[in-house]
């Protein structure tokens, strides 16, 4: 069902993926697989992270979710609670296994046989469910295929799929059109989730971010591409709209995209500006109806994306929450001192207004476990936007340059859809050599967001990290870079999406 949407990564990505890598062994002598598994350490309320013995990091099931493409529009709403079930599942299973870890040590069988082996049972049992909600539809399942997404392994702590220390790729593989411009242990800041064994992933909670998942942006090679050159078609206008940065801290762990109907459906915390009444239980109906954050009033839409948190051994109001500290998220919730929204035009085509209700997910919030095909995440600083981009490491900033999150979204639309069942096809990249939409797909404004924070610089120190910062996300995909993503729910009155397009068609700069 519609386009494809991986990209490849592209020739100059790779040569900097090497060239980090260079940097990352030649620089220090250091080798990646003594970054992931650590221990923690309280320093005067400063957190490291230092290497330790090889362990399991974590665990990793297929993705459900991603697989499911054709499931009946009657059928999505019990089908997405199931997927939560799913995500609480995984969710449970790694805080067990990160307060276990002096049992492992005792009995290797401890992990298959207390933790992998009961889930693939719970799991097993979701995933029927979900087959008889297709099937009482009339919709056809795979039961076999579906079946074997049951499964799940554990991943050793050098074999996660994100934050390698290998990058300095910049995420050119999606995005390449990238515009500038629950154990209880795991709340406190000084605490040790799983204390019985005092060894973890890393972080103040015990599951991210470490050492590998930051480097110098001083010392990573230039990797942004050049944009496609203009068509004669193109669409060269941008419109801007303000909707601030999240001041009055509107906050919530639900995501109504993925998991509507089902509290703490994201298992992490959004920042939302634009409309004001966005959780798990918001409807189209309820959304044209809200208040908007936006100074244009017409601009209804929801603007949402994980929160950035500094962990200095300081807690927020969430540290004893679900998707908060009990779910390894702690820290200090930051705000962006900059949060620029603009809808930009396509290189080969004029756009076509989108649609109402449309909703986008750039990115994806488990690469560690699924990958990198998906992952849109571009981590930067001020100054150096337009040379380095990061997938795979959060960025430290020389003194004066500030973090910078860029997103730039789907930009092609299928026609006819405004959502699609794994939140992905009905939407798609551009072409990034050309800029063209294939397949059919049209040109619409492409949304694009840059969020700007100021974060004192963590430090490294002998394969240590101090006063590390990390997006929030699910806890068993352990604070990675590249799990960076952003939602969005198109929500316009006054004409202004019609308005939008033609200020893009005719290259002005409109706000």
């Amino acid at each position: 069902m519609g386009r494809n949407t991986r990209k490849r990564r592209t020739p100059l990505a790779t040569k900097a993926i090497a060239a980090s890598a260079a940097l990352a062994l030649g620089g220090g002598g250091l080798i990646w697989a003594n970054f992931y598994a650590s221990a923690h350490e309280s320093n005067s309320g400063q957190n490291q992270t230092k290497a330790a013995a090889g362990q399991v990091a974590t665990i990793s099931c297929p993705d459900v979710g991603q697989k499911l493409t054709n499931v009946p529009q009657r059928a999505r709403r019990a089908v997405a609670k199931e997927l939560a079930n799913l995500d609480k599942q995984i969710t449970e299973a790694y805080a067990r296994l990160a307060s276990t870890r002096q049992a492992q040590t005792r009995d290797a069988n401890f992990v298959q046989n207390s933790i992998v082996g009961p889930l693939k049972e719970k799991r097993a049992a979701s995933l029927d469910r979900i087959r008889l909600d297709i099937q009482r539809v009339g919709g056809r399942v795979n039961t076999s295929g579906l079946g074997s997404l049951a499964p799940c392994t554990t991943q050793p702590a050098d074999q996660t799929n994100a934050g390698g220390g290998q990058n300095g790729n910049g995420g050119q593989q999606q995005g390449g059109d990238q515009q500038n411009g629950d154990g209880q242990q795991q709340g406190g800041g000084d605490q040790q989730q799983g204390g019985d064994a005092g060894q973890n992933i890393g972080g103040q909670a015990g599951n991210g971010p470490v050492a590998a998942d930051f480097v110098d942006i001083t010392k990573v090679a230039a990797n942004v591409q050049g944009k496609p050159q203009n068509g004669g078609q193109a669409s060269t206008g941008s419109f801007t709209t303000k909707c601030g940065v999240n001041a009055n801290k509107n906050h919530n762990t639900d995501n109504v995209i993925v998991a509507p109907g089902v509290t703490n459906g994201a298992h992490h915390l959004h920042d939302y500006v634009g409309n004001q009444k966005v959780d798990a239980f918001a409807t189209n109906d309820s959304l044209i109806q809200d208040q908007t954050s936006c100074q244009n009033q017409g601009d209804l839409s929801a603007y949402y994306w994980p929160v950035v948190r500094v962990q200095d051994g300081t807690q927020d109001f969430d540290q004893n929450a679900d998707g908060g500290g009990k779910e390894g998220n702690v820290g200090k919730i930051l705000t962006p001192v900059q949060a620029e929204i603009k809808y930009v035009g396509n290189p080969q085509s004029k756009v076509v207004a989108m649609p109402q209700f449309l909703r986008i997910i750039t990115g994806d919030a488990k690469t560690t476990t699924n990958g990198l095909a998906n992952a849109n995440a571009h981590w930067s600083c001020t100054g150096f936007e337009d040379k380095v981009q990061l997938t795979e490491q959060y960025p430290i900033c020389p003194q004066g340059s500030n973090v910078v999150r860029t997103f730039a979204f789907q930009s092609c639309w299928d026609g006819q859809n405004i959502d699609s069942a794994n939140h992905r096809t009905h939407v798609a990249f551009a072409d990034p050599a050309s800029g063209a939409c294939g397949n059919g797909f049209k040109a619409i404004p492409q949304l694009t967001m840059r969020l700007v924070y100021e974060i004192t610089p963590p430090t490294l120190e002998n394969g240590q990290v101090k006063n590390a910062y990390a997006v929030d996300g699910f806890p068993e995909q352990l604070h990675k870079p590249a799990t960076d993503h952003d939602d969005f729910i198109a929500v316009f009155k006054n004409n202004l999406a019609n308005k939008i397009a033609n200020c893009i068609n005719a290259g002005k700069q409109c706000q």
